[in-house]
């Protein structure tokens, strides 16, 4: 018996505003050098502190287009002009080495990784009620009125696609959330 991590990708995903970052960030601290989190690359420019590598790898419009049509992306889209995606390289590499590696990222993205790396888990982060997720967006302080009509506008179309993930956790008790999220990624 083998007593090495057999690697993962683990694809986490959910409205704005439901608690994905703070829930991975705490499971983070709790299991240190556990977990991995993918690294996309990007054609925007680096904002100021952003390293190459680090929170994005920065390439050109050409490198980026020309990877894609090679296939190299788990999962790309275009926003606000600027390209982003998952290159499979290098989460292939860690899987292999048996990390488990988590991609945080929005469900059109989880739909093309579930085709494109099928043997990913996919966990959906649901908030109790739209209600409830409405009071922690504007509780943000981080968007206008219309901003978060708009984000819980495509709350309700990512919510109805969360039959479509194997494990569907409420966010409404913070450690009852990490307990659950705890026992499949990690056991």
């Amino acid at each position: 018996m083998s007593f090495l991590n057999e690697g993962k990708l683990v694809v986490v995903t959910g409205p704005s505003g439901v608690g994905k970052g703070t829930l991975l960030k705490i499971l983070s601290d709790r299991y240190p050098g556990r977990l991995l989190f993918s690294i996309s690359a990007t054609t925007r420019r680096p904002r100021a502190g952003e390293i190459d590598g680090r929170e994005y790898f920065f390439w050109s419009r050409q490198q980026f287009e020309q990877e894609r049509d090679a296939g190299a992306f788990l999962e790309w889209a275009e926003y606000a002009g600027n390209l982003y995606g998952t290159p499979r390289q290098a989460i292939e590499e860690w899987i292999a080495l048996g990390q488990t590696v988590i991609l945080e990222i929005e469900l059109e993205g989880a739909r093309q990784v579930a085709k494109s790396f099928p043997e990913a888990k996919k966990i959906f982060i649901a908030p109790p009620s739209i209600d409830i997720l409405a009071q922690r967006l504007r509780q943000r302080n981080q968007d206008d009125d219309v901003s978060i009509m708009k984000r819980l506008k495509h709350a309700e179309i990512e919510i109805a696609a969360a039959e479509e993930f194997d494990l569907i956790v409420i966010n409404d008790d913070l450690e009852k959330a990490l307990k659950e999220l705890a026992k499949e990624i990690f056991f």
